[in-house]
């Protein structure tokens, strides 16, 4: 289960990784902005999915509280996401308040990215062989 919890965790990963290219994607394409950003939407969907399996998975595998908590946190930020573009969109009158609030989007995304590396590098550190420095004589 451990090892599964760390698949997930790397798959969350990726996906996060190609969520930045669909982003990059969405914004110079000539198609209207809702038809552009659908990939990367429906992507960023897809990790909210993988980030309460990967939450659940942990919980179930016994996991270090700590590690289950980040893996949560992830959950909590990708909400965030969905909330800060919903925000923006309802205040995009026009004024430079819409956009402003928007660029918490991309924030909140690196901080989603930093959050998931770190759940990926302490999940595999539970499940490889404690490596020990020993002395050479």
């Amino acid at each position: 289960m451990r090892k599964l919890f760390t698949g997930l965790a790397a798959l969350l990963m990726l996906a996060i990784v190609a969520q930045f290219f669909l982003a990059a994607v969405g914004a110079f394409d000539s198609a209207p902005t809702e038809e552009a950003f659908a990939p990367h939407r429906l992507l960023g969907y897809s990790m909210l999915v993988l980030a309460v399996l990967a939450t659940i998975i942990g919980a179930v595998a016994r996991m270090p509280g700590q590690l289950i908590g980040r893996a949560g946190l992830v959950v909590g930020l990708v909400i965030v996401q969905v909330l800060i573009r919903e925000i923006a969109k309802a205040i995009g009158d026009g004024s430079t308040a819409g956009p402003l609030v928007f660029g918490l989007h991309a924030l909140n995304a690196l901080f989603i990215m930093g959050v998931a590396e770190s759940v990926l590098r302490r999940s595999r550190q539970t499940w490889e062989p404690a490596k020990t420095d020993r002395l050479v004589s």
